[in-house]
């Protein structure tokens, strides 16, 4: 009995030993197994991560794509600078790192300390430091101290166009205009620089340093000529300083198509200094902020803000009046001097009345009364329905961002007296850039264009070239409607309120404006005048704006004669032939 337990014993640990040198035989296995399929299978994807645990990431900006004017000049470039690092394991001598920091980057001896003994990988002390103070640096030969060279936007006209362009921030991001609206296009692709280090951070000596190019971002063509945009920016400069105005614009267009071949308000501001502040009235402002200052220093007024369009205005209402046939050029209106709307009287510029007119020299005399009449005959409906034909209930869809809204009264609201007003250009706002659109498409045949700078992107790596289309839509008005409007403002031009815009040799049309702003009573105006040319075939449409300016503030009297100036210097280029 006694044997056979011993023998049970005997046999359980056996096959207990067994047991166990199969599990570690199989244990054995599976690691072979696993480390055959590390080693062999995924040798690769292993050796990648213990690479990277050993490199150390620097960025390298991409070099962001030109914007250029329509000729090929270059209106924005970039500029070669650096970004000074450290490196807190490989830094020996931190006292003189720092010192040589505070002496070099005109920083504080806080800053300076706070990066160096800061423990992290790397360590970005300062960006868009110039070459020449990057390349003092790495004469120094500090371990730990790292400068790479990147770039910085670079306008090389300064304030040139500036509101149009806009500006990139420290990461070359577009932040305003051109440079925010195709960031996509122009910002390119950051590359880097890959160092190899120990376990302990420390770059390893005499090992390979690879580089990964950044790929340049696309340039952008624009339709603005920086000829005429240089002219335009002075004389609206001059006329700034002349009127001692708040603000004075201008615009310049092909009517057929929309393409925008200068566009200033001024004052401008530099583009290289983007965050200085641009005149002793901002700088001299209490109570508001440098940011809301800023903001305000930055704003397109011809397409962020709305304003009452005035006189400028009526020829939508005549257009609407012919087109509808609630008048003819045969009609007649007797104007007293004034007009009884409901129980409000509305006076006419010209106190003591024109007289009887035909439609035409309505027109010319911009006599509010006759618009007032011709307004009620359009009525509520088809006034609101031209409004829209003629893109004035909507954006324009130019290619900046911040385009202001209409602000105007609901359809249903509106009665005698907001259509009278209505009718002669007051109680509603719209944009510059709005009102200058539905005058292209009243003297262009009834084409409603889009408004735009953009013409193609091209890629400088590949030559890959990208086409922007922006949509036309044909008949807002009729042709005829179009030919009866565009002599009539020829007329307005050579014998009527516009006539200091006229330009012996040259046909040009075009219609004044001067708008009181709001408050009524404030005694603050914006003067303006649209013109175009040639009267029959227009190739160019123009508008300038003068925002509060002083002493004289008709906009046939000093807004009409800035556009004759302007197309005195711009048709001869454009080759614009004598009549």
């Amino acid at each position: 009995m006694k044997n056979r337990d011993e023998g049970m014993v005997k046999t359980y640990h056996r096959k207990k030993l067994l047991v166990s040198i199969t599990c570690v035989i199989l244990a054995l296995l599976l690691i072979s197994i696993r480390l055959l399929y590390v080693c062999v299978f995924q040798s690769s994807y292993y050796l990648e991560k213990a690479q990277k645990l050993h490199e150390r990431e620097r960025d390298i900006k991409a070099l962001r794509g030109e914007i250029l004017d329509r000729n090929g000049v270059v209106l924005a470039s970039n500029k070669t600078v650096c970004t000074v690092s450290v490196i807190h394991s490989q830094i020996t001598q931190p006292q003189e790192v720092i010192q040589m920091l505070v002496k070099e980057l005109d920083i504080t001896e806080e800053a300076a300390r706070k990066r160096v003994e800061k423990v992290s990988s790397i360590e970005r002390v300062k960006t868009n430091v110039d070459k020449e103070t990057g390349d003092r640096i790495r004469e120094y030969n500090y371990s730990g101290v790292k400068v790479d060279e990147d770039y910085k936007r670079y306008y090389p006209y300064s304030k040139l166009c500036s509101k149009v362009l806009g500006f990139t921030g420290s990461d070359n991001q577009g932040i305003l205009g051109l440079e925010a609206k195709y960031d996509a296009y122009l910002s390119g692709t950051p590359g880097q620089i890959l160092t190899l280090t120990d376990a302990w951070g420390v770059e390893v000596k005499n090992g390979n340093e690879e580089r990964d190019e950044p790929e340049k971002g696309s340039n952008l063509y624009t339709s603005i000529d920086i000829n005429i945009q240089s002219y335009a920016q002075q004389l609206a400069q001059k006329t700034l300083e002349q009127k001692q105005a708040k603000s004075v614009s201008i615009i310049v267009m092909n009517p057929e198509n929309g393409e925008i071949l200068a566009m200033t308000n001024e004052p401008e501001y530099d583009l290289n200094n983007p965050y200085e502040l641009n005149s002793d009235l901002l700088i001299s402002s209490t109570g508001t902020s440098k940011m809301d200052l800023l903001n305000n220093m930055w704003r397109n007024f011809c397409i962020n803000d709305t304003y009452e369009p005035g006189s400028i205005f009526k020829m939508v209402t005549a257009t609407a009046a012919l087109e509808t046939g609630s008048v003819t050029l045969n009609d007649h209106f007797t104007c007293g001097g004034s007009a009884i709307v409901a129980d409000r009287k509305i006076r006419c510029h010209k106190t003591t009345g024109h007289g009887t007119q035909t439609f035409t020299q309505t027109v010319m005399n911009s006599c509010n009364p006759a618009f007032i009449e011709w307004g009620r005959r359009v009525g509520t409906e088809r006034f609101f329905e031209y409004m829209g034909k003629l893109g004035l209930l909507e954006k324009t869809g130019i290619d900046i961002a911040g385009e202001a809204s209409t602000i105007i009264h609901k359809q249903e609201n509106v009665g005698e007296v907001e259509l009278a007003t209505m009718s002669f250009g007051q109680s509603f706002q719209i944009t510059p850039l709005q009102m200058l659109r539905a005058a292209s498409a009243i003297i262009n045949g009834g084409n409603l264009v889009t408004p735009h700078f953009a013409v193609k992107s091209v890629s400088e790596a590949d030559g890959t070239a990208v086409e922007f289309n922006y949509e036309i839509q044909s008949n807002a008005i009729e042709e005829k409607t179009s030919l009866m409007m565009k002599d009539i403002l020829r007329q307005v031009v050579e014998d009527g309120g516009g006539k200091k815009a006229y330009l012996e040799g040259f046909s040009i049309g075009g219609k004044t404006a001067t708008s009181q702003k709001l408050p009524r009573g404030s005694g603050k105006y914006i003067s303006s005048f649209i013109g175009f040319s040639p009267v029959d075939n227009a190739k160019v449409i123009a508008m300038c704006l003068i925002d509060e300016p002083q002493g004289i503030y008709y906009g046939g009297t000093i807004a009409a004669p800035v556009i004759r100036e302007l197309f005195e210097n711009i048709l001869p280029y454009l080759e614009i032939q004598n009549n």
